[in-house]
C-alpha cells in the first residue's frame, strides 16, 4: 500500500458510500456521521469548515383512510391512541410500516457534490448536502461572514414539496376532467407492483409551442434481465408544471403558496408513493453552462447549472441553479434562483448514485450526459442537446432521453446486485468515453464507448472487492481507476485498449513524509477522490475503534482523510527517461522519475485551456518536494515545458539559453501560458523569496550590495509586464469603442488616467500600439472634459488625510501628506497606499479581492477578454464588440490567473489554489 504524504484526523465517522468529494477551487468536504467537515489539502491539519445537518420533521403529505377513521400521519404518533390490532392493521397496509420506522433517529449526511466555480457570490462552489432523512440544501462558504459555519441558502426538499403540492402530487384522479390531445399529455403506466406516478397534464407554454417530449431508447443490452417496469420506459417523465418568475427576481423561493400540510384523504398506497418521491438519496452537479437566449447579445446570458437529486420512488428530479449577474465579497444573503425543470422517472428502485458529464469540447455548445444508478442493479445514461437545454430554460421542458442502459445484474430478477457507485469521464480528445460501475457485491464493470458511434462496449468484469464498493474514481483522462470498498482496500487499475489491469499504487513520495501519529488500525475505506491536477488521491477511512486507546484515541479519531501521491502512475503515456536521471535517487527508479515527469507534464497541458479552473496546488507541492531532494529534476520539466509550449517543439539546451528565447515569444503565446509560468515561477523556481519580496525586486527597489535581478525574476517581470500591456490595450480599446457605440452591455474601464501615465513612464518599452491608443484616450477624455469624471482619476486623494496622491508606481503610492513640507522632515512619512493591480487606482481601506499568489489586491475586476486572449492582438481597435462584455466578470488575477478571494483571517478556512 502506498505511504501517505499527509493526512487529517476527523471526530466523527463517515457512514455511506462516495464520502468525500473535491471541488474545483480545491476544498475537500468529507460526509462524516452528522457533519460535513470541509478542509483545505494545503492545510490539512489547519482550519475547517463545517456543516452540521439538523432533525427534520417529516412532512405532512396527508391524512390515511381507514375504515372511516383518519390519521394525519406520521403515524408513529398516534400509535398509542389506536387499539393494537388496528394500529398493526393499519401501518401493514401499503408499506406504511417500513416507511415509518426508516426514519432515522439521528441526522447523517448520505450523499454530497460539489458545484462548478461560479456558483457562489463569491466565484466559489456550491454545495449540495443530501441527509439520510431525505433532505437536500445549498451551502455557500461563509466568505463574508467571519465563521466556520457554512450557510444554508436553499432548501430544495421544500421547494419540491411545495412544486408537488400545488399539483397534487401529479396524481391523475384529481386532474382536470377537460379533454387533452394527444400531443399535450405524458401518460404514465399504472401497475400494481410498479411505485411511478402516473401524470397526465397540459403544460403551461411561453412563446412558443413545443411537441410532446419522450424518451428515446436506444440499443438496450441484455433485455431478458430487465424488469418490468424497464420495458416501459418509453413516455416516462413526469413533467412539472412551472410557474414564471419575475426575470430579476433575487429570491428562487417565489413560487405558488401552497398550504403547509395536505388535508386530503389519501390511501397507504399514495402515502408511501408519495413519501418515496420526496425521499432524496443522491445529488449531482452539472459543469457551469453558458447560453445566449436570442440572437448574438452577449447582454442576455443565461448561466446555471443542473442539480440532478435522486429518490426513492426511482425519480431524478432536475434542477437549474442559476448562477449570480455579478460576484462580490461583501453581500453573501443572497439566495440563488432555483428552478424545478423536470421529474424523470429513470428506474424501478432507489437511485443511490448519479454522475454528469458533458458531450463536446465546446462548453457553449453542450450535450449534458447524466449517469444514474440504482438499487436494482440497473444503470442508465440520459442525454440532453443544447436545442432542448434552451427551450427547457424558456418553456420549462425538460428532454432527457435515454441513450443506454446497462442491466449489470447477470441473474435472475429476484437477485439483482445493488449499484453502490459509479465515475463517468469523457475524454473530449480521444473521443471516448468510460464509465465504471461499482456494486455492492465488491465488484465492478468498465464500459467504453466511441463518442462519433455511441456505441457501448463492456471492458472488464472483476470481483475486486470482499465487500460493497464504496469508492471510484478516474484519473488522467479515464486510463487510469482506483477503487476502494468497505473492505478497506484500495486498488489501482490501469485501461490499455480494452483490457484493465491492476497495478501497484505508487509507494514513493517526492521528498515528503507524514508527520503526523495517527494510527493504522483502519477499519473501512468509503470513498476516493482525485485533485483538481490529478496528480494527488485523498481516501476517507474509518478507523476500527476496538484497537484504538479508549481513553485518547478512540474519543477525538474516529476517521482520517489520507492524502497519497498519484504522480507515479503509469498512465500509459510516459516517453524515455531523460539521460540526465542516471541512476535513481531517494527509493525512486528511472522508471518512476518517467512517470512523473510525464504526468507533470500532462498535468500543465490540461491548465492551458482558460476555462479549466487553475489550481496547481498539487503540481506546485510536489515540484517543491522533488526541488528539496533533486532540484535537476524540476529544471528538466519547466525546460521541457517552457520549450514545447513556448517554442512549439522541446529544445534541450540550458536554461540560461532558452529563457532569451522564450521572452521574445510572450507576445504570441496566449495569457494561460503566461499566467502558468508566473506561478510556477513565483511559488517553485523563486520559492526561498517571500512573496512581498519578489514584488520589491520586481518594482526595482533593490538596497545597496543587493544581487541584480536573476534569470527566473527577469522572466517573471518580463511576463507580468506583457499581462499588463494586453490589459491596459483592452481597457483602452473598450472605452474607444463604447464611445462609438454607446452600447450598455459593455465593460467599462476604470482608472484610464493612471494607465496613460503607465504608458508615459514605459514608452521606451511598451508596444507602439498603446501609445497611439493612449494619445486618442486622452484627447478624447479632453474633449468631454465638462461631462466626464475620467479628468478628476488623475489626481488621487488619499482615503486617509485626503492628501494628493502622485503617480510613480503601478503597485504602490505614498500620499503628500501636509508635514511633508516642512524641513528636515522625512519624506516617508506619509500614508503608504496599495493600488489596485487591474485600474492601478488608489485601493480605499474596504474588503477587497485578494490573490493568494502574488498578495495583490484588486478593486476593478480584470476583462474576461483578457485570459481567453490567444496572443497580443494585431491591431487592438479592430477587436469585436463582445470582447468587452460585462456579464459576469470573473475574479482571477491578473498576473497569476487563479480566483481571487476575501483575505480571510489565519483562524478562517480559506481555499489554496497554489
Amino acid at each position: 500500500m502506498a505511504s501517505r504524504f499527509q493526512e487529517a484526523s476527523l471526530v466523527t465517522s463517515p457512514s455511506y458510500p462516495n464520502a468525500v468529494a473535491w471541488s474545483s477551487e480545491n476544498l475537500i468536504a468529507v460526509a462524516a456521521g452528522h457533519l460535513v467537515i470541509i478542509l483545505n489539502p494545503a492545510f490539512p491539519s489547519g482550519p475547517r469548515g463545517v456543516i452540521s445537518v439538523p432533525n427534520a420533521e417529516p412532512y405532512q403529505i396527508g391524512k390515511v383512510r381507514y375504515e372511516g377513521l383518519f390519521f394525519q400521519l406520521p403515524i408513529f404518533k398516534f400509535m398509542k391512541i389506536l387499539p393494537y390490532g388496528c394500529c398493526a392493521l393499519d401501518l401493514l397496509t401499503g408499506g406504511l410500516l417500513p416507511s415509518s420506522l426508516k426514519r432515522e433517529r439521528h441526522p447523517c449526511v448520505r450523499s454530497l457534490s460539489w458545484s462548478d466555480l461560479g456558483m457562489s457570490q463569491n466565484y466559489g462552489c456550491l454545495l449540495a448536502v443530501c441527509s439520510a432523512e431525505g433532505r437536500v440544501k445549498l451551502y455557500r462558504p461563509p466568505f463574508s461572514d467571519f465563521s466556520a459555519d457554512w450557510l444554508e441558502i436553499a432548501d430544495v426538499s421544500d421547494l419540491l414539496f411545495e412544486n408537488l403540492l400545488s399539483m397534487n402530487f401529479g396524481e391523475s384522479n384529481n386532474l382536470s376532467s377537460t379533454s387533452l390531445s394527444n400531443k399535450d399529455q405524458v401518460v404514465q403506466p399504472d401497475t400494481e407492483d410498479d411505485e411511478r406516478i402516473p401524470i397526465l397534464r397540459t403544460r403551461k407554454r411561453r412563446r412558443t409551442s413545443v411537441d410532446n417530449i419522450n424518451l428515446h431508447e436506444m440499443d438496450i443490452t441484455d433485455p431478458a434481465s430487465r424488469s418490468k417496469q424497464d420495458n416501459q420506459t418509453v413516455n416516462n417523465v413526469l413533467a412539472i408544471e412551472l410557474y414564471e418568475q419575475p426575470s430579476n427576481a433575487h429570491n428562487c423561493h417565489s413560487l405558488p403558496k401552497a398550504p403547509k400540510k395536505c388535508s386530503r384523504e389519501i390511501s397507504p398506497e399514495k402515502y408511501v408513493s408519495r413519501e418515496a418521491l420526496l425521499s432524496s438519496l443522491s445529488v449531482a452537479w452539472s459543469s457551469l453552462l453558458t447560453f445566449s437566449t436570442e440572437g448574438s447579445s452577449f447582454e442576455n446570458l443565461l448561466r446555471f447549472s443542473l442539480l440532478a437529486i435522486g429518490s426513492k420512488s426511482g425519480c431524478v428530479s432536475i434542477w437549474k441553479v442559476h448562477a449570480p449577474e455579478s460576484y462580490h465579497i461583501e453581500r453573501g444573503n443572497v439566495s440563488p434562483n432555483v428552478e424545478l425543470t423536470a421529474i424523470i422517472q429513470a428506474h424501478s428502485s432507489w437511485v443511490s448514485t448519479m454522475s454528469w458529464g458533458i458531450f463536446g469540447c465546446d462548453s457553449s455548445n453542450p450535450q449534458m450526459l447524466l449517469v444514474t444508478g440504482s438499487c436494482d442493479g440497473s444503470v442508465k445514461i440520459w442525454m440532453s442537446n443544447k436545442e432542448d437545454l434552451q427551450k427547457s430554460v424558456e418553456v420549462y421542458t425538460s428532454s432527457f432521453f435515454l441513450l443506454k442502459q446497462f442491466s449489470v445484474a447477470k441473474v435472475v430478477a429476484v437477485n439483482l446486485v445493488p449499484v453502490s457507485t459509479l465515475s463517468f469521464v469523457v475524454n473530449n480528445y480521444s473521443n471516448e468515453m468510460h464509465l465504471a460501475i461499482g456494486k455492492g457485491s465488491g465488484s465492478f464493470e468498465v464500459w467504453k464507448c466511441e463518442i462519433s458511434t455511441r456505441k457501448f462496449e463492456q471492458v472488464a468484469s472483476t470481483n475486486a472487492h470482499d465487500q460493497v464498493v464504496t469508492g471510484l474514481a478516474w484519473s488522467y483522462d479515464g486510463r487510469c481507476l482506483y477503487s476502494c470498498s468497505q473492505d478497506n482496500y484500495v486498488r489501482n487499475w490501469i485501461l490499455s485498449e480494452n483490457t484493465i489491469s491492476e497495478v501497484p499504487i505508487p509507494a514513493n513520495t517526492p521528498g515528503l513524509s507524514s508527520t503526523s501519529d495517527l494510527p493504522d488500525d483502519f477499519l473501512s475505506c468509503l470513498g476516493v477522490a482525485l485533485s483538481p491536477g490529478n496528480l494527488a488521491v485523498a481516501l476517507v477511512r474509518s478507523f476500527n475503534i476496538e484497537l484504538l486507546n479508549p481513553m485518547y484515541e478512540a474519543r477525538s479519531q474516529k476517521a482520517a482523510v489520507e492524502f497519497i501521491w498519484n504522480g507515479a502512475q503509469q498512465s500509459g503515456e510516459s516517453e524515455d527517461c531523460s539521460e540526465t536521471i542516471t541512476e535513481a535517487i531517494l527509493g525512486f527508479s528511472k522508471n518512476e522519475y518517467a512517470y512523473w515527469e510525464s504526468n507533470l507534464l500532462w498535468s500543465l497541458k490540461e491548465f492551458k485551456d482558460y476555462n479549466k479552473p487553475l489550481v496547481l496546488w498539487d503540481m506546485i507541492t510536489a515540484m517543491l518536494a522533488f526541488k528539496q531532494s533533486m532540484p535537476e529534476f524540476v529544471e528538466l520539466v519547466t525546460t521541457k515545458w517552457l520549450s514545447v509550449s513556448y517554442l512549439g517543439f522541446h529544445a534541450d539546451i540550458p536554461m540560461e539559453d532558452l529563457v532569451p528565447k522564450i521572452s521574445k515569444r510572450f507576445s504570441a503565446v496566449p495569457s494561460r501560458l503566461l499566467h502558468i509560468l508566473n506561478v510556477i515561477s513565483r511559488r517553485v523556481m523563486l520559492s526561498e523569496l517571500k512573496t512581498d519580496e519578489i514584488n520589491r525586486k520586481l518594482q526595482g527597489q533593490r538596497m545597496n550590495n543587493e544581487e541584480e535581478i536573476d534569470l527566473w525574476l527577469k522572466l517573471l517581470q518580463e511576463s507580468e509586464r506583457e499581462l499588463r500591456e494586453r490589459l491596459v490595450g483592452l481597457s483602452f480599446s473598450a472605452y474607444l469603442t463604447a464611445e462609438s457605440a454607446s452600447s450598455t452591455g459593455n465593460w467599462h474601464p476604470a482608472g484610464l488616467a493612471q494607465m496613460q501615465q503607465w504608458v508615459e513612464i514605459n514608452h521606451d518599452i511598451v508596444d507602439s500600439q498603446l501609445q497611439t491608443l493612449s494619445l486618442d484616450v486622452k484627447s478624447s477624455l479632453t474633449r468631454s472634459s465638462s461631462n466626464s469624471t475620467e479628468t478628476a482619476l488623475e489626481e488621487e486623494n488619499c482615503p486617509y488625510c485626503a492628501a494628493p496622491v502622485h503617480f510613480n508606481s503601478p503597485e504602490e503610492a505614498v500620499c503628500q501628506a501636509p508635514h511633508q513640507k516642512k524641513k528636515k522632515e522625512r519624506c516617508d512619512q506619509g500614508h503608504k497606499l496599495e493600488r489596485c493591480c487591474v485600474s492601478m487606482q488608489v485601493c480605499p481601506p474596504t474588503p477587497l479581492w485578494f490573490c493568494k499568489c502574488c498578495n495583490r489586491l484588486t478593486l476593478e475586476l480584470a476583462p474576461e477578454a483578457l485570459f481567453a486572449l490567444p496572443s497580443f492582438p494585431n491591431d487592438l481597435k479592430s477587436l469585436p464588440e463582445y470582447s468587452f462584455s460585462k456579464v459576469a466578470l470573473k475574479p482571477f488575477c491578473l498576473f497569476c490567473g487563479i480566483l481571487l478571494q476575501r483575505k480571510q483571517p489565519e483562524f478562517l478556512l480559506s481555499a489554496s489554489p497554489v
